[in-house]
C-alpha cells in the first residue's frame, strides 16, 4: 500500500516528491501550503487566514466551512499543530493519475497525525468521494487518522465562534482567573458569577478565555451563551 502513493510537499522552501513510505514522518503540521489559496472575484469561496492560538501563527482556509473547522480544531485540547494544504497525495486509480490536497494536517499531543478534509455531505461528487477514500487508505497505511467533516452543529459553532474572540493570551489574567475558578466551583449563572469575581468589564474577557480553553465549562450545544448560562469548573464539551 505504501508504494501506491506519493507525497508532494514543501521542505525548507523547496518542493519535494517522495513515496509515502519515505515521507510520512515529516513534520507536516509545520508545512507550508502546497498551493496558493484562491480569492476568486465574484466566486462562492471565501479564502482567508485565521490566527491559531494553538500554533501562534496564521493558518489558511478557503471557505467559511473550513474556517469554522479551524476554530474547532484550535480549541481541541489534544491538538498541538495545524497546517493547511500540507501536501499533494498522488496515486493511480487504475485508469489515470490522480492527486488530492487535503485541507488540514493536524498533530496530536500523543504524536499521532490526523488528516482532515472539510466538505458538506451534500456537496460530495463522485471524484471527491474517490479522493477521500484514497486519502483514507494512505492514512491507514502510515497510522494517521483520517476524517471527513461537514457542517458543525450550529449552536455549538455560534458559541465557539464567540469564545474564539478571547482565545489569545492577552485575555489571560492569572489573578482574575483564580477568582473565577473559585466562584464557579459549583454551577453559577455566567453574569452573576462574573460580578462576584469583580468588575464585569475586566472579568468577562478572562471568563470567556477560560471557557475557550476548557478551564471552565458550560453547555455550548443547547442554546447560545447568555447571562443565565450555567458555568462550572468542569468542561463538558
Amino acid at each position: 500500500m505504501l508504494s501506491a502513493f506519493e507525497l508532494d510537499f514543501v521542505d525548507a522552501g523547496e518542493r519535494r516528491r517522495l513515496p509515502l513510505g519515505q515521507a510520512w514522518n515529516r513534520r507536516f503540521e509545520s508545512a507550508d501550503p502546497v498551493r496558493e489559496f484562491r480569492w476568486a472575484k465574484g466566486g462562492q469561496g471565501f479564502a482567508g487566514w485565521y490566527f491559531s492560538a494553538t500554533v501562534d501563527n496564521h493558518v489558511g482556509y478557503e471557505s467559511w466551512l473550513e474556517r469554522d473547522r479551524l476554530i474547532l480544531l484550535d480549541r481541541e485540547p489534544e491538538v498541538v499543530g495545524i497546517a493547511s494544504q500540507p501536501f499533494w497525495l498522488h496515486w493511480h486509480d487504475g485508469k489515470r493519475l490522480r492527486r488530492h490536497a487535503p485541507d488540514y494536517f493536524v498533530r496530536l499531543a500523543d504524536g499521532r497525525g490526523r488528516v482532515v478534509d472539510v466538505r458538506a455531505g451534500d456537496r460530495i461528487e463522485q471524484a471527491d468521494a474517490e479522493a477521500f477514500d484514497a486519502t483514507e487508505q494512505a492514512c491507514r497505511a502510515v497510522g494517521w487518522e483520517f476524517v471527513r467533516v461537514g457542517e458543525p452543529e450550529p449552536v455549538l459553532m455560534e458559541n465557539v465562534r464567540w469564545l474564539s474572540r478571547y482565545r489569545r493570551s492577552r485575555c489571560a489574567n492569572p489573578e482574575v482567573a483564580a477568582r473565577l475558578v473559585d466562584v464557579f466551583g459549583e454551577p453559577v449563572p455566567l453574569r452573576s458569577g462574573a460580578t462576584k469575581a469583580g468588575d464585569p468589564l475586566v472579568v468577562l474577557p478572562v471568563l470567556f478565555h477560560l471557557l475557550w480553553h476548557g478551564d471552565l465549562a458550560a453547555d455550548l450545544e443547547s442554546e447560545p451563551l447568555s447571562s443565565t448560562t450555567l458555568v462550572s469548573g468542569r468542561r463538558t464539551r
